[in-house]
């Protein structure tokens, strides 16, 4: 009789630890997430560039020592310019100096008075040595490096970043967390869900070790903020598909591969500007392409299927976007035209409209805005396009009447639970019903809604596993763009720092775009959320979007310039 009263207790015993587990879990992942984002933006933080100068400039005159501390360095009058000459016959913004893989260049920027290097007047760009003099307007400058005129003055110490090794150990911590929930998500443990976090495991490590031991790299903050998103990203996948989230994983790896790539290719600018062109018209005849072959689905005509595998030419037409937008550095001081530039953008986002893609083509708008702005420094430039892009609104919203439907059911999804406003007003209830910290993963009802996994998963995300940790990842992505903006009066490159801004801006807005349209506080655009939502497509364009913020970062290429 006791033994009988024993078992049934025993095994209740057992399920309230289960359950008590599965509820600290729940508890210790957003905990966790926000120590690994919080101690990743401090290393990212603590790992700027300093102040010191590369080369400098010596005033033959006054003998007055100027630093130059970017790879281009603008040089005039006005007080915008990275070094100032206090000469009223040089023009405002008379030449720039730049540094290239090959050595050291000054290009005019049409002065009046012209610049020459040793007494031969500038056409182009003109190679230039230490020890080489540059003249403009009536000032005479030489250029010199910083160990002939003396020892730099002492630097304060400085606080020591956390370990890379540490961050990426946090992260796998919290993996493993989410992983431990999936394996119970049935009632009874199953590892096969842990399989996918596992592999996921292997890959951050694999991309570690050869990043950090094989390619001398000192920093892999972005790339644990990266991992952290994926693997919430395909926790929520395997708990609704594991056959799906293998398909996530795949296109995680695709995105690392493509990722690497692209560093080493935006290594080398003027490798990258010579491609610009090639890379410009492959991204035309990808929408091209699109536009013959794609089949239609949710009303958009932008997948292209081949066998088995379907592809959205959009998500990496971006990445092409912000190269092609970025790549005229060396016409940034002289010229400053758009022409081209906006040729192109206007092919893109007319391919976008003829797609119906409108929410990506609002994506490719964002990030034809910040480039314009910072390669033109412009306010009447950008507040054209936006006039320009308000009557195309316009008249789209008349060519297009169907486009209005969703305007008419935003903010208005209550009153449309059963058609239009039906996976938002689910999306709404099942957000308030998770709670902080969520049900448990594999236990929400959002998931059978259509459109869960990509366009509502920042809803399955607060649902499954709390508020706290969704708007922790949105954070992580904010974060991203202001760290890119941060590094662009830092960076050793206007083309860093333009094509880092626009990348950030780019994956901000759209995650902003899902976001937002899920809850309704914008119209539901059905673009997918950054690292996070399922799609092979999307997931290998964010991290060739990531790697170039990662260019920008000063310490990317540091141990490449050690070994030369």
């Amino acid at each position: 009789m006791n033994l009988a009263f024993s078992l049934p207790s025993l095994a209740s015993l057992v399920q309230g630890g289960i359950s008590l587990l599965l509820f600290l879990l729940r508890v210790a992942v957003p905990v966790l997430a926000i120590v690994v984002a919080a101690r990743c933006f401090r290393s990212l933080r603590l790992g700027r560039r300093r102040e010191d100068p590369v080369m400098v400039l010596e005033n033959r005159t006054t003998h007055a020592i100027l630093p130059v501390l970017y790879w281009e360095n603008s040089i005039g009058r006005s007080r915008s310019c990275d070094v100032v000459l206090r000469d009223q016959t040089a023009s405002r913004a008379h030449a720039v100096l730049l540094r290239r893989e090959s050595g050291w260049f000054v290009a005019d920027t049409n002065s009046k008075a012209g610049t020459f290097v040793n007494g031969r007047r500038v056409r182009g760009r003109e190679p230039v040595n230490p020890g080489d003099v540059i003249a403009m307007g009536s000032t005479a400058l030489t250029l010199k490096r910083t160990a002939d005129v003396g020892a730099p003055p002492p630097r304060p110490a400085r606080q020591r970043a956390p370990s890379p090794a540490g961050l990426l150990f946090l992260t796998l911590l919290t993996q493993a967390m989410l992983a431990v929930q999936l394996a119970f998500a049935g009632g009874k443990f199953d590892a096969k869900p842990m399989l996918p976090l596992a592999a996921l495991a292997l890959l951050e490590w694999a991309l570690y070790l050869y990043s950090m031991k094989m390619l001398g790299h000192v920093s892999f903050e972005l790339e644990t903020l990266a991992f952290l998103l994926c693997g919430v990203g395909l926790a929520l996948q395997t708990g609704i598909s594991v056959k799906d989230a293998y398909t996530q994983l795949c296109a995680v790896a695709a995105g690392v591969v493509l990722y690497r790539f692209l560093i080493w290719f935006l290594g080398d600018m003027d490798h990258a500007m010579r491609w610009r062109v090639a890379i410009g018209v492959t991204a035309l005849v990808l929408f091209a392409v699109n536009l013959l072959l794609a089949r239609s689905r949710n009303g958009a005509r932008n997948w292209i299927t081949v066998g088995p595998v379907s592809v959205q030419p959009s998500e990496f037409v971006k990445i092409a976007f912000v190269l092609v937008g970025t790549s005229t550095l060396d016409r940034l001081q002289t010229y400053k035209n758009l022409t081209g530039f906006i040729g192109f953008s206007a092919l893109c986002m007319g391919a976008l409209f003829l797609m119906r893609d409108f929410g990506t083509a609002c994506i490719f708008f964002a990030g034809f805005l910040i480039i314009a702005f910072m390669r033109s420094g412009s306010v009447r430039t950008v507040s054209l396009a936006l006039a320009v892009a308000a009557l195309g609104a316009f008249l789209i919203l008349k060519i297009k009447p169907y486009v209005a439907q969703r305007f008419e059911v935003w903010r208005h999804v209550w009153e449309h639970t059963g058609d239009e406003g039906y996976q938002q007003v689910r999306v709404l209830s099942y957000t308030a019903s998770g709670g902080l910290f969520g049900v448990g993963l594999g236990r929400g009802c959002l998931r059978d809604v259509f459109a869960a996994e990509n366009d509502l998963v920042f809803g399955v995300i607060c649902e499954e596993m709390g508020i706290l940790l969704a708007v922790v990842c949105v954070v992580v992505l904010a974060l991203l763009a202001f760290y890119a903006r941060s590094l662009a009066s830092r960076s050793r490159s206007a083309f860093y720092s333009i094509a880092a801004c626009a990348a950030g801006g780019m994956l901000l807005f759209q995650a902003c775009l899902n976001v937002f349209g899920a809850t309704d506080v914008l119209p539901l655009t059905g673009v997918t959320l950054p690292f996070l939502s399922l799609g092979g497509s999307s997931m290998v364009s964010v991290w060739g979007m990531l790697a170039f913020l990662k260019a920008c970062d000063e310490r990317t290429y540091a141990a490449r310039r050690r070994k030369r």
